[in-house]
């Protein structure tokens, strides 16, 4: 064999749950650090962030005020729960609609800073949180091997 081949062989080794975990934590980090811009303190949304909602992320049919709230707390909860591997799904898809809703109203333009939110995103609702996950010890979210046996 070939080192190319013997290195693609060996990195075929490398388990789900590592990289469900970088996905977790990347997507995580994005979102997270995005919505602690908005705010001050703990969640006091700053003025500047209704100005960002009412005139460069308007939204069609939703009022500025209410877009600022919901974005600001989803920033927050769904990459938390994403950190702890905790509904690892819900979290993933509440990104996944965020990021569509910004790449189809706000940026349109930005589709490949969007695309790679997505590639974290997508595995995350495919596969869950992986091995490493509160999903998995709590049993909200089964192994595929649970999955086959029930």
């Amino acid at each position: 064999m070939n080192i190319y081949a013997r290195l693609a062989a060996l990195l075929t080794h490398i388990p789900d749950s590592l990289w469900l975990l970088v996905a977790r934590l990347g997507a995580a980090a994005v979102f997270f650090l995005s919505g602690r811009t908005k705010v001050e303190g703990l969640l006091t949304i700053k003025e500047s962030t209704y100005t960002l909602f009412e005139y460069e992320y308007a939204l069609p049919l939703v009022p500025p005020g209410i877009a600022a709230h919901a974005a600001t707390y989803c920033e927050h909860l769904f990459p938390i729960l994403l950190a702890l591997g905790l509904f690892t799904r819900l979290g993933a898809l509440g990104l996944m609609g965020m990021t569509a809703t910004i790449q189809i109203f706000v940026y349109p333009d930005a589709w490949p800073t969007h695309l790679s939110w997505a590639a974290m995103l997508l595995p995350l609702i495919a596969r869950g949180g992986g091995q490493w996950s509160l999903d998995r010890l709590l049993g909200t979210e089964r192994s595929p091997v649970q999955m086959i046996a029930a």
